[in-house]
């Protein structure tokens, strides 16, 4: 498969959204898959529909189309001949289940379609589970898939193929005793929550809960009840004008999921007195003294703007994604921060503008790290499913080399701050990660 494409950068944050509805060089299923397909929250059967209180919190409006301009050639490949795709194997002990909530802020309108009534979020909740229980979950819907492939003018993947790529998740599994750390992942502008399964599987193997968010409206391919796929309203809205509500919005929708799963509120973001009971059946297995965020593009935006408001979010991440402005909040008050990116974008010179001075602003630890060869969709299931499809740019990293590094310093990232088991990954140069570069001096972090 060869989509090529133009890739204007723009100096700011808005460089990162538009290396997201760009190809940024690793492949093309890489691009496209990272970009559209719809998530493991379009399996409506095992939904479960809550609404919840109203949070208080409203996003502004958001206009002012931003259009990447696309070239794609296409070759036909016969179906038979392209491989089944599976994600890779996860490297903890634990088997995974996974079930999905269907979520809906009363407080606050839909910001991309204000007649659609209130926000609207889908929550894949990846859980310890245990062994020999429930059935093999699927990676998305065919339907989602053939969306997808169709708005990146992707001809020769058929939509099974990428729609039947083999996950290592079980639906209707029995979850496993214990409670364990929380962590909420956010997928970028444009992408499906999909696009994050393989972390989300590793995450939980190791001894996590992990709750993969779709954002209404905001991604290709992704069903919610009673509605069906909605289109990506957001595609078309979002530029340098409207790029900081959105990750503001993305913000309060974290939190929210937050409210759902752990039934806390913080009294900064208007919440009741005494809280508010947790909307999943299994929110007993949760510490909500332990409790992540992470995100790619987008949703790395959206995790820091949700932690600036929220205390309850002990540590946070950054997948190659820009900072919005945080005012006061920026410190982030002394919380651990992790950021990770590409180096055109986050390296010496790159791209994007905002990390340098959010790095100035972190008081409390922090890491800024690179992957040499990688590109924007490297922290994400379509490399490692591109280059199953032969698909790896030989001048680039290897998808299958990138999901381990993404998978081994997230990990180690959540294991040193929510589980109290330091890692040397986070320390230094590690002999055997080469490809990983700290753009600051760690001990710059504490």
């Amino acid at each position: 498969m060869n989509t090529k494409t133009t890739k204007p950068y723009r100096h700011g944050a808005v460089a990162v959204l538009l290396a997201c509805a760009l190809a940024a060089g690793v492949s093309d299923l890489t691009t496209a898959a990272d970009e559209d397909p719809a998530g493991p929250s379009t399996a409506t059967k095992t939904t479960k529909t809550f609404k919840g209180p109203a949070s208080g919190a409203v996003s502004g409006p958001m206009s002012g189309p931003l259009k990447a301009t696309t070239t794609a050639t296409h070759r036909q490949a016969p179906p038979q001949s392209l491989p089944r795709l599976k994600l890779p194997a996860p490297t903890g002990p634990h088997a995974v289940g996974r079930t999905s909530l269907h979520l809906v802020d009363h407080g606050r309108r839909d910001p991309w379609v204000p007649e659609a009534g209130a926000r609207e979020l889908m929550v894949s909740l990846y859980y310890p589970a245990r062994k020999g229980t429930g059935t093999p979950a699927p990676y998305m819907t065919t339907e989602g898939a053939r969306l997808f492939l169709e708005n990146r003018g992707i001809e020769d993947v058929p939509a099974k193929v990428l729609a039947g790529t083999r996950t290592h998740t079980r639906t209707g599994a029995a979850p496993a005793p214990g409670t364990y750390p929380l962590v909420v992942l956010s997928p970028g502008f444009q992408v499906p929550g999909t696009t994050l399964t393989g972390l989300a599987e590793d995450l939980t193997s190791r001894g996590y809960v992990v709750a993969v968010t779709d954002h209404a409206y905001e991604a290709v391919g992704v069903a919610f009840p009673g509605k069906g796929i909605l289109p990506c309203t957001a595609c078309d809205k979002v530029d340098e004008n409207t790029f900081e509500p959105a990750a503001l919005g993305r913000g309060h929708d974290l939190s929210y999921v937050l409210d759902a799963l752990i039934g806390e509120r913080d009294g900064k973001r208007g919440g009741k007195p005494g809280g508010t009971r947790p909307l999943w059946q299994h929110a007993g297995m949760i510490d909500k003294a332990r409790v992540g965020m992470a995100g790619h593009s987008m949703g790395g935006a959206g995790t820091a703007a949700a932690m600036a408001k929220d205390t309850r979010i002990r540590a946070g991440a950054n997948l190659d994604g820009p900072f919005p402005g945080l005012g006061a909040g920026a410190d982030l008050s002394g919380r651990p921060f992790l950021m990770m990116g590409a180096p055109d974008l986050h390296g010496p010179g790159g791209g994007d503008t905002t990390w340098g001075p959010a790095w100035d602003r972190l008081t409390g630890w922090k890491r800024w790290a690179t992957l040499t060869g990688a590109d924007h969709f490297a922290f994400t299931d379509l490399a490692p499913l591109a280059g199953q499809l032969g698909e790896d740019d030989p001048e680039g990293l290897p998808g299958r080399r990138a999901s381990e590094i993404t998978r081994a310093y997230t990990g180690a990232f959540f294991d040193q701050h929510l589980r109290g088991r330091p890692s040397p990954l986070l320390n230094g140069p590690s002999a055997d990660h080469p490809e990983v570069v700290f753009q600051r001096d760690p001990r710059d972090g504490r």
